[in-house]
């Protein structure tokens, strides 16, 4: 039998090196020359030439998904990554697409989501076939392009292939998932005003967030048609100081440039992050504003900053099993001309609706003249631990790292696990690491990345051989 810790340890500098081709791919960016983008289309093409390099079969589905398969069988495993990542951000100390390692850390984006772990699951894979093992079922690793916002390739995928009969994502956490939140999203628009006031403040832009699952950092608003500039300037760094956050703010053409400053984290959970959005909006609020700006802030003071389970919407709610409501604001914007826009994203228990949602956020915002739209919705996903996939999963979890103590979890993020009815998460972020997922300076560190090889390894043997 292999001696998976060792063996993986021989794949340390190719894995590197593989890693560093997958992460100097800026796969976030989508241009109208590939149908989910050129950059999440090169770097499915990178894993399939690694694939192709090492022997495996490989196909291409229209740019937007692609597989790389082993052994034959009636049941297919599948082992579902994906290849897109979240928009850089600031606040980075590296290049985000530049993988450095420092300290024993892979910094880059996409070294903890999903680029490391997904290509520490490819070398698991990787090792069965370098050491000659068999599988009893075909093997499907399937890689998707756009995880991080619509899964328009994985759809694709389930819609031009058989579905897989089982199988894991490397984009979460050890020790296993095997339940995940629904995940629904809102939008709140406010229609332009005609009417403004002119003895009001104007506010003519409010930007930010990048993506819905992603916890603002930065947030930027301009201001005209105030009385005392230093009244307002005197008002924000005592904002800012209360609140221990950062930001600046500057008078340029009897304009007012307000910024600022929090902390990007991963939408399932917004404690982890500072709303820099919700934090400027909450400011504004001090302010008589002209038009719908006022409504757009005072929605967004009043019910979504500081308040990440809900309360103030109403909706904080908790299953025994699931845990808790999450809610994350994850887009912010105003514009004189066309009114304001909120992004909402839900993280949802079982016994809860979307409709309680809706309702509730319908109602609430009927009272500042916001419109509501459920723009998306995934329903919450649960595999019984007594499963032969989780149990199998986590032994070898418990085998690897000595934790048998570990039990498997439910959280609120959104894995391509859920697509298969015996599907689950499975690492490779480890309970001793911090989460960098969303955030600037995402990291991995090495000896996680290789330790998740000889997990994966070992872990397919196992669902695939025994």
């Amino acid at each position: 039998m292999i001696n998976w810790k060792i063996e993986s340890e021989k794949y340390k500098d190719s894995y590197l090196e593989d890693l560093k081709a997958l992460i100097a791919i800026d796969s976030a960016h989508s241009t109208d020359e590939f149908p989910l983008g050129k950059g999440p289309a090169m770097a499915l093409k990178k894993y399939l030439e690694f694939g192709q390099r090492d022997g495996f079969k490989v196909k291409n589905l229209d740019n937007i998904v692609g597989y790389i398969e082993y052994g034959e069988g009636d049941k297919t495993l599948a082992i579902l990554a994906h290849a897109d990542v979240m928009p850089a951000g600031e606040g980075w100390h590296t290049d985000p697409f530049n993988m450095t390692i420092k300290d024993g850390k892979v910094y880059g984006r996409g070294a903890s989501d999903d680029k490391g772990p997904g290509l520490a699951a490819y070398y698991g894979l990787k090792m069965l076939k370098d050491n000659n093992i068999e599988p009893n079922c075909k093997i499907r690793f399937i890689i998707g392009t756009d995880e991080e916002s619509e899964w328009t390739g994985m759809k694709h995928y389930f819609d031009v292939e058989p579905a897989p009969d089982f199988g894991f994502s490397p984009d979460a956490e050890f020790p296993l998932i095997n339940g995940e939140k629904g995940n629904t999203s809102f939008t709140i628009k406010f229609n332009k005003d005609s009417n403004d006031d002119v003895s009001k403040i104007i506010l003519h832009k409010f930007n930010s967030g990048l993506r819905e699952n992603m916890v603002p950092r930065d947030a930027f608003a301009t201001l005209s048609g105030f009385k005392d500039a230093n009244s307002i300037v005197s008002s924000f760094d005592k904002f800012i100081a209360e609140n221990n956050i950062d930001g600046d703010i500057s008078l340029d053409n009897n304009c007012l440039n307000i910024h600022v400053v929090g902390k990007s984290a991963h939408g399932m959970e917004p404690k982890n992050g500072v709303n820099g959005g919700t934090y400027l909006a909450d400011f504004l609020n001090n302010y008589e504003l002209s038009g719908n700006a006022s409504d757009f802030v005072k929605f967004i003071s009043k019910y979504l900053h500081n308040d990440s389970r809900a309360h103030n919407l109403s909706l904080n709610y908790s299953d025994e099993v699931m845990g808790e409501l999450t809610m994350n604001v994850g887009i912010m914007t105003f514009d004189v001309q066309s009114g304001g826009f909120i992004n909402t994203n839900f993280r949802y228990p079982k016994g809860i609706s979307v409709s309680n949602i809706k309702e509730q956020l319908v109602s609430n915002a009927k009272e500042l003249n916001g419109n509501v739209e459920n723009i998306s919705n995934m329903e919450p996903h649960y595999v019984d631990p007594s499963d032969p996939i989780v149990d199998k999963l986590m032994s070898v979890y418990r085998e690897q790292t000595g934790r048998n103590d570990s039990d498997p979890e439910v959280v609120g993020g959104g894995t391509y696990g859920r697509m298969m009815t015996r599907g689950v998460a499975f690492g490779a972020l480890f309970p001793w690491t911090e989460d960098t997922m969303h955030q600037a300076d995402e990291f991995q560190p090495v000896n996680d990345l290789i330790l998740a090889i000889s997990i994966y390894g070992q872990s397919i043997y196992r669902l695939s051989c025994e």
